[in-house]
């Protein structure tokens, strides 16, 4: 396997391109404009230079690992002759069908259709296509040129063949793939989505504050951040999304999303990707601020 394709070239996007592309593969990165593929492209050339500065990566191998990009604001042209496609758009059931059904048409006959998804049915995209045994989950961890986890989800029809060449092929990435089955939430969002949801839920219910809950979950688990400052990271939008998805797939009462994660989403606060979550991110240092709300 040669030739690859990834749709959307936003945070999780261009870190499965610049991935690929670093290990030797040629990479057709697919979006609806050319500023979105700008903006994509300027991020990988500072995550090589990152690596650069590391000393993990050479100069030479960041000019190969770019030359193996190219940018295409059409699905039609960008996966004309590949071998797989990994699709990293926006986590909307709607629009991810759209795109499975537009790849299904275009894509070689023999080509892997695969999803980014972290929580979204890998059956139910997979049938919307006429090659469900050819579909199958790719879910990279954030930030993917860094995070190890690739959760490799087998939809319902999903061939054991396909399942052992993305096995493989996670190896050539040097990650770990972890197969899973196709159910809400695969194991990564069912387990840690629960846990965010309830430190708002202790949080909502004046158990203990942002810092004191973090606090606990980072010196007494050993997590790197607290759950609510990752929930910034992950962008409380798509916490709230990964819950419904639960709430809705189990029919489980205790997969409810908090009411302040619904307000806080329904004003707009959405953590670092707004500049406000339950901590500050526009002050511009690393030290965590508090969001004024939740002060003491």
């Amino acid at each position: 396997m040669h030739q690859i394709a990834v749709i959307g070239s936003g945070t999780m996007g261009n870190g499965i391109a610049h991935v690929f592309a670093q290990h030797g593969f040629s990479v057709s990165l697919i979006d609806i404009n050319q500023t979105a593929l700008d903006k994509g492209l300027a991020t990988i050339d500072k995550n090589l230079d990152r690596q650069i500065t590391k000393g993990t990566l050479s100069a030479d191998d960041k000019t190969a690992t770019l030359g193996r990009l190219k940018l295409f604001t059409s699905i039609a042209e960008g996966v004309r002759e590949v071998e797989l496609v990994v699709e990293a758009a926006t986590e909307n059931i709607d629009l991810k069908l759209k795109i499975f059904r537009e790849l299904d048409q275009h894509a070689p006959a023999n080509a892997i259709l695969a999803s980014n998804t972290s929580s979204i049915s890998i059956t139910r995209i997979a049938a919307v296509t006429q090659r469900p045994a050819q579909v199958i989950g790719m879910h990279f961890m954030n930030p993917v040129p860094v995070m190890k986890l690739v959760e490799v989800i087998r939809g319902y029809a999903t061939s054991d063949e396909v399942t052992q060449q993305i096995m493989d092929l996670s190896r050539q990435l040097n990650k770990t793939p972890t197969e899973v089955n196709d159910y809400p939430g695969f194991v990564a969002n069912r387990i840690l989505m629960p846990m965010i949801n309830e430190a708002i839920i202790s949080l909502f219910e004046g158990v203990a504050g942002v810092e004191e809950i973090d606090t606990v979950m980072k010196l007494g688990m050993a997590h790197p951040m607290g759950p609510l400052q990752l929930a910034d990271f992950i962008g409380l939008d798509v916490c709230l999304a990964i819950l419904r998805v639960l709430h809705e797939g189990m029919g489980n009462p205790k997969y409810a999303p908090c009411p302040l994660l619904v307000n806080m989403v329904t004003a707009g606060r959405l953590g670092v990707k707004s500049g406000e979550g339950f901590y500050s991110w526009t002050h511009g240092t690393k030290e965590l601020v508090v969001a004024d709300r939740f002060k003491k």
